[in-house]
């Protein structure tokens, strides 16, 4: 075993970009293509010292699941390279980077690249099992006696399709309900989610004018030639009065609003990851290293279905031997504006007693709300919004949390020195 840091070398994000907006052409194994080779051309080191990718997708595509292995033939780079799929929801990219950690801490690899990708502009429409029936049984049929006698019994209601939507199966909710009954449950005014939201696009906006997010996130050209070079739902114009105006979208008397909540977006993020010892071999210097991984599930039946961080957090904070007090970034996924204060609220509370959360160390460069929740994407990119903006502050310690679907929660945290 391995009990060397496992480092941070390098890494990019495309933009990320509303769903069906500009990246609609581009497939899941495209943009993931973009970010493994980026990432790699970036350190300069022979790409035959890679041995393995792991990449996270939730919503994987029809004509092939491994989105890892297409993204790796999309990228160039040598096609011997194996890759793996993962899929853990939300904290899929988290779990990615966390997978090729342990491999490496193992002693089964010296090198590996991690990270994720949602294409939710490539999803397609499903059909009911009846209407699956019916047309493999026509192309199961031997002659054409047998197709036109399954004619009759066609049924028009089988050209009708499911539109593909985000449901928990065991709860029957989609994921905004889940999170406005918790935002009911905690006591979060419609107010403070809106205020909540309103800050994450004034701060992503400023990370982008005063140019931070240039050392990360990756041009990239679409099929048409058109340039995408930032993210393209940060509102700089977004204001209180506009935000109240906004309908409830999951229940008519609820709190949240396609305004304080994450947008459907595509886009991809990557990183390579090494032991300390070998970047040191190949004169490398590190981002930051990892320094605790910590992943909790609680019953959905009886709990939130977001509160998972809210038990992840202490255990990541314990495997590091730190305190909240003793980080000097926090970075919480927004998925919504509710779920993120409802889980600052449970972790100060006396059932979870981990102390009180500084809110000016939290999310500085904007979240999810306003720069797009890629489900696959969004945990290499608060990896890398978090060890730039440590570089940036000249500080040591961040903690990364990802609320997953089906009452999980991820949190890492991370060390620049």
């Amino acid at each position: 075993m391995n009990q060397e840091r496992i480092a941070v070398i390098s890494g990019v994000r495309t933009p990320f970009a509303r769903a069906r907006g500009v990246f609609q052409k581009m497939s899941a194994g495209n943009l993931g293509g973009v970010v493994l080779r980026e990432t790699v051309n970036r350190t300069g080191i022979d790409p035959k010292l890679i041995d393995e990718v792991y990449f996270g997708i939730v919503s994987a595509p029809a004509e092939g699941s491994n989105v890892s292995r297409e993204a790796l033939f999309d990228s160039g780079l040598p096609p011997t390279i194996p890759c793996t799929t993962i899929n853990r929801y939300c904290a899929s990219g988290l779990e990615a980077v966390a997978g090729i950690a342990a491999k490496i801490q193992a002693g089964q690899i010296e090198i590996g690249l991690a990270g994720g990708v949602e294409s939710i502009s490539s999803i397609r429409a499903l059909f009911s099992a009846d209407a699956t029936d019916f047309f493999q049984d026509i192309a199961k049929a031997k002659t054409m006696g047998q197709r036109l006698g399954m004619l009759s019994k066609f049924k028009t209601s089988y050209l009708t399709p499911i539109a593909p939507g985000i449901k928990e199966p065991t709860t029957g909710l989609s994921m905004g309900q889940s999170a406005d009954l918790m935002a009911r449950e905690y006591k979060i005014s419609r107010k403070e989610q809106d205020e909540f939201a309103l800050l994450s696009h004034h701060r992503a906006n400023s990370a982008w004018k005063n140019g931070f997010f240039d050392s990360h996130v990756c041009k990239i050209a679409t099929p048409n030639g058109k340039v995408i070079e930032r993210d393209t739902d940060v509102r700089s114009d977004s204001t209180i009065d506009k935000l109240e105006k906004l309908k409830p979208v999951f229940y008519k008397d609820g709190t949240i609003t396609a305004g304080n909540a994450s947008p459907l977006t595509d886009g991809a993020s990557a990183v390579l990851l090494m032991s300390e010892n070998k970047a040191k071999t190949l004169g490398l210097k590190p981002l930051g290293f990892i320094k605790s991984y910590a992943v909790s599930a609680v019953d959905i039946q009886t709990e939130p279905l977001l509160i998972g961080p809210a038990y992840a957090i202490p255990r990541a904070l314990k495997m590091a031997g730190l305190t909240l007090n003793d980080l000097d970034l926090i970075e919480i996924h927004e998925a919504f504006a509710g779920q993120v204060l409802s889980t600052i609220k449970g972790i100060e509370s006396e059932k979870f007693n981990v102390g009180k959360v500084d809110l000016t160390k939290l999310n500085p460069n904007g979240g999810s709300i306003a720069i797009g929740h890629p489900f696959g994407a969004t945990g290499g990119r608060m990896i890398l919004q978090s060890l730039y903006e440590l570089a940036s502050m000249n500080k040591q310690y961040a903690l990364t949390s990802i609320c997953i679907g089906s009452g999980m929660g991820a949190v890492m945290i991370l060390e620049r020195t």
